[in-house]
């Protein structure tokens, strides 16, 4: 009996805080460095949602393991909302990557809604005489290994993308992960590496400039960014989709009346106009609004589709 009451109590204060929620500063913790995709993304969002919310939104890069140590700290935090996590497509990868994360991003993270998509761009260096999908395939099986690809690191959506092209073209290619993208766009532009996957915005400019080709993107549709370009799908390599998707997490088990608030604040922010501009000017990426539903199903799709990807490439975090 006692044992019962005290579960009701419990139940009663998380709704009363649920309630009156947001009710202190909420920590929204990022897994990689400020500057790139998912700092500055939560950052913007971050000051909409405060307006909306009321209460500030502190924005924590806890940067490691492709997002693992952020995420990791999220699902370890108290499950009251006030501790949330900008994450994205790596956190369904790394999952099947030794080392293996301390947390399961489908059982401990309750996402609250997709937020963004954003797709790479794949370009070739000036030394790759190839001007198509189709054409850089027939290069690569020609000439097994002698290609390599660059990348922001292991075990990141780039780095996989790396692997899924070479899957499904039937071409071995060899992966040189960099320290980011700066230095992965130098080493295309210096003829050290062939290709690069790569935001779209990032790459443009060298592609106008006429010092990098841009092949495809790899998401199912093209991209604002770049309507010009075609996907690698169209472009010659059907079954071809990378998204590198951004998503609000919980720690699992937050109250619903406070994942609802933030998703109906979320949803609200990301279906202004001004706030898809936004997204779109300074990440070449589309605001993505969701239900939690929603979010959940694509997130256990995407974990599926990586775990294929990752098993028949043998793709490891370690260097």
């Amino acid at each position: 009996m006692h044992k019962l009451a005290l579960l009701f109590l419990m139940l009663v204060s998380g709704f009363a805080a649920a309630q009156g929620y947001p009710s202190k500063p909420i920590r929204l913790l990022v897994g990689f460095s400020p500057g790139g995709a998912p700092d500055i993304i939560a950052r913007m969002l971050g000051v909409k949602l405060q307006e909306s919310l009321g209460q500030p939104i502190v924005i924590e890069n806890r940067p490691g393991a492709s997002g693992n140590v952020a995420a990791d700290a999220v699902a370890k935090s108290p499950p009251d909302g006030y501790a949330l996590l900008m994450g994205n497509v790596s956190l369904t990868i790394s999952t099947h990557l030794p080392p293996k994360p301390q947390f399961d991003v489908t059982q401990d993270l309750d996402p609250v809604s997709m937020v963004a998509s954003l797709p790479l761009m794949l370009v070739v260096s000036s030394s790759v005489p190839v001007n198509s999908v189709r054409e850089l395939i027939d290069y690569a099986r020609a000439r097994p290994g002698a290609l390599n690809y660059a990348s922001v690191g292991h075990g990141s959506a780039h780095h996989l993308s790396g692997e899924l092209l070479s899957s499904l073209a039937g071409a071995r290619m060899v992966h040189v992960p960099y320290k980011g993208g700066g230095a992965a766009i130098q080493a295309l532009l210096a003829q050290e590496a062939h290709l690069l996957f790569l935001t779209p915005l990032a790459l443009m400019p060298h592609v106008r400039a006429g010092k990098l080709r841009a092949l495809g993107v790899t998401s199912a549709k093209r991209t604002a960014a770049a309507p010009e370009v075609p996907t690698i799908a169209e472009a010659g390599l059907a079954g071809f989709d990378v998204d590198n998707w951004h998503t609000l997490f919980a720690p699992r088990g937050t109250p619903r009346e406070a994942t609802a608030r933030l998703n109906a604040e979320l949803n609200r922010v990301l279906n202004r106009p001004e706030v898809k501009q936004q997204l779109l000017a300074q990440q070449g990426a589309e605001a993505w609004p969701s239900t939690p539903e929603q979010a959940r199903d694509h997130v256990r799709a995407e974990v599926e589709k990586w775990g294929k990807i990752v098993r028949a490439s043998g793709a490891s975090l370690a260097r």
